[in-house]
């Protein structure tokens, strides 16, 4: 099974769509802030959420919720504006800020999730893009060939005056 969790009206081909709007086409009609979803444990091969999390109340909550529904192994991608980006800080809608980092918290390989204890949810990140869906040309498409080759240098020396628009996760769910 694969989700598109948020889909509104561009549900990606072949997932079941889940949106809280009617009007948006989801084959399930779904607050994503109410928890238990409704999918039984470990059924997802696949679930995506695009430009979704940043909206939610509660991104561990949320996260406990995509672990419980993907299968071992599952894939998880989840496309947030970058949090230099314009676009985190224009929507009055946005809830979160999404950093290189961010997603570290519940994979166990990552230095933050020994030293805080968020969440039981475990998920290995496979990888962390920036601007995977932009153009990748000119200055703009160095600076993002950069960036993703040296994260934390980008973010730590280069992002404050040049940032970039979003960032892609891709994990993989981690169960026993």
């Amino acid at each position: 099974m694969i989700l598109d969790l948020g889909c509104g009206s561009k549900k990606r081909p072949g997932a079941i769509g889940v949106d809280i709007n009617p009007a948006s086409g989801a084959d399930v009609i779904h607050d994503l802030d109410v928890v238990p979803y409704p999918f039984e444990s470990s059924t997802a091969d696949e679930i995506y959420l695009d430009n979704v999390l940043e909206h939610l109340a509660n991104v561990v909550t949320t996260m406990e919720e995509i672990h419980r529904i993907g299968k071992p192994g599952c894939l998880v991608r989840i496309d947030v504006p970058y949090f230099r980006s314009r676009w985190a800080a224009v929507d009055p809608t946005h809830r979160h800020a999404f950093a290189v980092d961010s997603l570290g918290y519940f994979d166990p390989a990552h230095v933050f999730f020994s030293e805080y204890h968020y969440s039981t949810a475990r998920f290995s990140i496979q990888r962390v893009i920036f601007n995977e869906r932009f153009p990748s040309t000119g200055t703009r498409g160095l600076l993002a060939r950069a960036a993703n080759r040296w994260p934390e240098r980008y973010e730590q020396h280069l992002s404050p005056i040049l940032p970039l628009d979003e960032l892609t996760f891709l994990l993989r769910v981690i169960k026993k």
